[in-house]
C-alpha cells in the first residue's frame, strides 16, 4: 500500500518539479528500486538475527528515507542536468530499494503459501491506489509522499511485534505519529513544499490545490496588471477573462472577435456554441462578444472549473461561470460529445493539453483522445449543417500540429461524405513573429459544409493579413499544398514531420517527429519552442529504455556475483527465470494499453487510471488466493492459464473499442461496474502464473525465489516503457495482443525448463 501510494505520487511530484515526460520516469525509478532490492535481500537474509527483526528495522528506515528523498527532490534548483538527473533517480530510487527487500524477503520466507502472501500484496497496493486521488486533494502532493512514510513506520510496528521487541514497536509507533503531525504541520506552514519548479522559484501564487491529476495554482499573470492566471503544473497557464459581461464596449469586442480563436464568431455570431477546455473563459468571452447566449463549456479539471471560478475567486472573472447562458460540465471533452444529443454552430478548443496557454490543459491520457480522426467524425456530426470546429494549435514553419489538424479533418469529411476538404478549411495565423520561437497560434477553421461565397468574403475582410489558406487559393504552403495534392498519403510521407492522421488505436497526435528523424530533431531542434518540450516525450522514452535494458541486465548479473558458487545448477532453473521476465513485461503492457483504452468510455483519465489499476489489482490478487486451488501444481492447468490469458487479452483487444462507442452515454457507476466485470476474468488469470511459477521454483532452486522477484519487477520497468513505444508505432490494440503474447512466451519457457529436467533426468539414469 505504501510503496504504491508513494509511485504514483511521484508521478505528480515529477510532472510539475520537471515536466510531465518525468511521471514514465517515476514507474522506472519504483520498478528498478524494488529489482535491485530483491537482490539486495539476498545479503539481508545471510545476516544474523530475526527476520521480523530485520524488516521492522529496514520499514523504520525506510520512512526516514522517503522523507530525505522528498525533500532532495523537490528542492532542486535551476535547469536539469545529467547530473542532477542522476542524483535524483538515485535519492528516489532509495525507498523502493528498501520496499523491494522487504517484500521479498517476506515473500520467500512464506513461499509455501505464496498464494496468500502475493494476495495481501495485491491488495495492499490496490489500497494504495485508492487511496491516492483523496490524499492528493486532501492534503497535496508532498503531504501524500510523507503519508506513504506513515504507513512504512506503522509496518514497522507490525514487524516488531511480531518479533517481540516491545520497546522498538513503540518506537515505530512514536515516529508514524511523529510523521503525522508533519502533515498536520506542513499543510499550513508548508515547510517541506515545491519551491521550484521546472527549474524556476514559484513566485506570488496566492492559491494551490492538487489532484490526482495536476497542480493547479493562481498567481497574477506576467505583463497583464491586475490579471489572473490559473498555472497547471507549474507550466501551462489559463488567464481569467474579466470583463463587465453586460455592458461589453465596442473595442472589447472587435478585440475578442478579431484574434484567432474569435473568428469563428465573426462567421456565425451569436452561435450556439460548445467550448472544450475553456479554462480561465476566453474562449467564452469571445462568444458572449458576439452576441452567443448558449454557450457550453467542457472543462476536465475541477479545481479549474469549479474551485476557482465558481467558488473561491468567481469574482476575478466577475462571475462569468455563474452566468445563466454558460453552462459548465466537468468532463471529458470528447466524452461529452459522445453522450451529448445537441448540435452546435460553433465547436471549439483552443490550445487544450498540457502546454496550454490560452486553455486549461487536460491529462496526457485525455488531450489525445481530443485529436484523433475519430474524434473529428464525432464533432462534425455533433454540428449544425451551417456549423463549424475551430481548433487553435501551435504553428511552426513549416507547420506540424497545424497541419496534423487539416489531415484529420480531411479523413474525417471524407467519412461524412464530404470528399472536397479543400472546400471546407480556412487556416488562419497570429502572432506569426513568434514562428521561430516559442510558436506562432494557428487556427482551423472546418465546416460541416462547404464555405459559402459570404463566409469567405467576411473572413477575407476580418482577417486580411492573417489568412494562411482559404479556399480558392493557389497552393502556394504547406496547407494549400496538402489539401490540392493528387496524392496526399505520399506528400504525408515524405513531409518532413509527421503529420499523417491518428486514429483513437494510437492517439499520439502530439508527436510529429519522423521515426528517421529523431537523432536529427535532438541534435537540431529549437530547445525553447513548445514544440521541443512536447515531442521530447518520445526520445526521452527511448533513454528509459536504455536505463530499464541496464537495469534488467544489472538484476539478472548481480545474483550471479552474490550467490557465488551457490548459483542454480539445478536443471532448468536459469531457463524458467525468463518465465517471470514474460509474465511481468507481459502485465504491465496488458495494464498501460487498457488504461490508455478506457479513458473515452470512463470519461476522464483519472477514472481510468484508478479503475484499471484497481481492479486488475483486486481481481489478480484474487487468482493469486485462488491459484493453489486451480493450479494445483497440475503444469496442465498452469499452461492452460497462460493460453487463456493471451485469449481473453486478444478478445479485449477487438471489444473494448466498440464497447466504448455503444456505452459512453451511460451512468458512470454503470460504466465503472462494466469495466470491472469486463476486466476482471483476465486479471483474474493474470494473477495466478507468478505465485505458481514461484511455488515451482521453489521446488527446483528455493534460492532463486527472490531473484525471480527482482527479475519480475525489472520486466515492469522495461514493460512500462516498451507500452508507450509500441502504442505510438503500432497501436494500443497490437500492444494489447503483444502483451497477451508474452504470456505464450511464459508458456514456451515452461516446456523448454520441462524439456531440460527431462534431459538431464535421463543423463542421470545412464550413469
Amino acid at each position: 500500500m505504501a510503496t504504491l501510494t508513494l509511485e504514483l505520487a511521484l508521478t505528480r511530484i515529477f510532472s510539475v518539479v520537471f515536466y510531465y515526460h518525468f511521471a514514465f520516469l517515476a514507474i522506472s525509478i519504483a520498478m528498478f528500486g524494488l529489482g535491485a532490492g530483491g537482490v539486495f535481500s539476498y545479503v539481508v537474509a545471510a545476516r544474523p538475527g530475526s527476520l521480523c527483526s530485520k524488516l521492522g528495522m529496514l520499514t523504520a528506515l525506510n520512512s526516514l528515507v522517503v522523507v530525505a528523498a522528498l525533500t532532495f527532490v523537490i528542492s532542486r534548483a535551476g535547469e536539469l542536468g545529467y547530473f542532477t538527473l542522476a542524483w535524483v533517480y538515485f535519492a528516489s530510487a532509495l525507498p523502493f530499494f528498501f520496499a523491494g527487500t522487504v517484500v521479498s524477503l517476506a515473500v520467500s520466507e512464506a513461499i509455501e503459501r505464496v498464494d496468500r502472501v502475493y494476495f495481501s500484496d495485491l491488495l495492499g497496493a490496490a489500497v494504495g491506489c485508492l487511496a491516492l486521488v483523496p490524499l492528493l486533494e486532501l492534503v497535496g502532493g508532498p503531504n501524500t509522499v510523507i503519508a506513504a512514510a506513515i504507513l512504512y513506520a506503522i509496518s514497522a510496528a507490525m514487524w516488531y511485534n511480531l518479533a517481540g521487541h516491545s520497546a522498538r514497536r513503540a518506537s515505530a509507533v512514536v515516529l508514524a505519529l511523529a510523521l503525522v503531525v508533519l502533515v498536520v504541520f506542513n499543510a499550513k506552514a508548508h515547510l517541506i513544499d515545491l519551491k521550484y519548479a521546472k527549474g524556476h522559484p514559484l513566485k506570488n501564487e496566492m492559491f494551490v490545490k492538487w489532484n490526482s491529476f495536476s497542480r493547479i495554482a493562481l498567481a497574477p499573470e506576467e505583463g497583464h496588471t491586475g490579471r489572473m492566471s490559473i498555472i497547471i503544473d507549474a507550466d501551462a497557464a489559463t488567464a481569467v477573462a474579466k470583463y463587465d459581461w453586460d455592458r461589453l464596449t465596442g473595442k472589447e469586442c472587435f478585440d475578442l472577435l478579431h484574434d484567432g480563436p474569435g473568428y469563428p464568431y465573426v462567421l456565425r455570431p451569436g452561435a450556439k456554441t460548445l467550448i472544450i477546455g475553456p479554462g480561465g473563459g476566453f474562449d467564452v468571452a469571445r462568444a458572449l462578444a458576439s452576441g452567443s447566449h448558449d454557450i457550453t463549456g467542457v472543462e476536465i479539471n475541477p479545481i479549474i472549473a469549479t474551485t476557482i471560478m465558481r467558488q473561491k475567486y468567481p469574482q476575478l472573472s466577475n462571475g462569468l461561470y455563474l452566468r445563466p447562458d454558460v453552462h459548465i460540465h466537468i468532463e471529458d471533452g470528447r466524452s461529452f460529445v459522445r453522450r451529448t444529443q445537441e448540435k452546435y454552430q460553433v465547436l471549439q478548443a483552443t490550445l487544450v493539453d498540457t502546454w496550454a496557454s490560452t486553455a486549461a490543459g487536460a491529462f496526457a491520457l485525455s488531450e489525445n483522445n481530443l485529436y484523433t480522426t475519430d474524434a473529428f467524425h464525432d464533432y462534425l456530426t455533433h454540428l449544425t449543417d451551417d456549423g463549424l470546429m475551430a481548433f487553435t494549435r501551435w504553428g511552426f514553419e513549416p507547420p506540424r500540429e497545424s497541419l496534423r489538424l487539416v489531415t484529420l479533418a480531411v479523413d474525417a469529411l471524407d467519412r461524412i461524405g464530404e470528399h472536397d476538404a479543400w472546400r471546407h478549411i480556412i487556416v488562419i495565423r497570429t502572432n506569426a513573429q513568434n514562428l521561430g520561437g516559442w510558436g506562432a497560434q494557428d487556427t482551423i477553421l472546418v465546416a460541416r459544409k462547404a464555405f459559402t461565397p459570404d463566409d469567405l468574403t467576411r473572413i477575407r475582410l476580418a482577417a486580411p493579413t492573417q489568412l494562411i489558406y482559404v479556399p480558392g487559393d493557389k497552393p502556394a504552403n504547406e496547407f494549400g499544398q496538402l489539401l490540392r495534392s493528387s496524392d496526399p498519403e505520399s506528400y504525408e510521407e515524405n513531409y518532413p514531420y509527421d503529420v499523417s492522421p491518428v486514429g483513437d488505436d494510437r492517439p499520439f497526435f502530439f508527436y510529429t517527429v519522423q521515426p528517421r528523424d529523431i537523432w536529427q530533431f535532438l541534435t537540431r531542434a529549437n530547445v525553447n519552442s513548445e514544440d521541443y518540450k512536447i515531442n521530447k516525450a518520445v526520445p526521452m522514452l527511448f533513454d528509459l529504455l536504455l536505463v530499464s535494458l541496464v537495469a534488467t541486465g544489472l538484476i539478472l548479473a548481480l545474483p550471479r556475483l552474490l550467490l557465488g558458487s551457490r548459483l542454480p545448477r539445478e536443471p532448468g532453473v536459469l531457463t524458467f527465470l525468463w518465465y517471470f521476465l514474460f509474465i511481468g513485461a507481459g502485465y504491465i503492457l496488458i495494464q498501460v494499453a487498457l488504461i490508455q483504452k478506457f479513458v473515452l468510455f470512463l470519461g476522464h483519465p483519472t477514472y481510468a487510471l484508478t479503475v484499471i489499476i484497481f481492479s486488475m489489482l483486486i481481481a489478480s490478487g484474487l487468482g493469486s488466493f485462488w491459484s493453489r486451488r486451480f493450479v494445483a501444481g497440475s503444469e496442465v492447468r498452469l499452461r492452460t492459464i497462460l493460453v487463456g490469458v493471451t485469449a481473453l487479452v486478444i478478445v479485449l483487444a477487438f471489444t473494448v473499442s466498440p464497447l466504448s462507442e455503444s456505452g459512453v452515454g451511460l451512468p458512470l457507476w454503470l460504466k465503472i461496474g462494466i469495466t470491472v466485470v469486463v476486466i476482471a476474468p483476465v486479471a483474474f488469470l493474470m494473477g495466478m502464473p507468478f505465485p505458481s511459477g514461484l511455488s515451482r521454483l521453489e521446488t527446483l532452486h528455493h534460492p532463486s525465489v527472490r531473484w525471480a522477484w527482482s527479475l519480475n519487477a525489472a520486466a515492469s520497468v522495461l514493460g512500462s516503457g516498451v507500452a508507450i513505444v509500441l502504442a505510438i508505432y503500432l497501436g494500443l490494440r497490437l500492444t494489447l495482443i503483444i502483451g497477451g503474447s508474452l504470456y505464450l512466451c511464459a508458456l514456451g519457457m515452461l516446456a523448454l525448463t520441462r524439456s531440460r529436467e527431462r534431459v538431464a533426468h535421463r543423463a542421470v539414469v545412464a550413469r
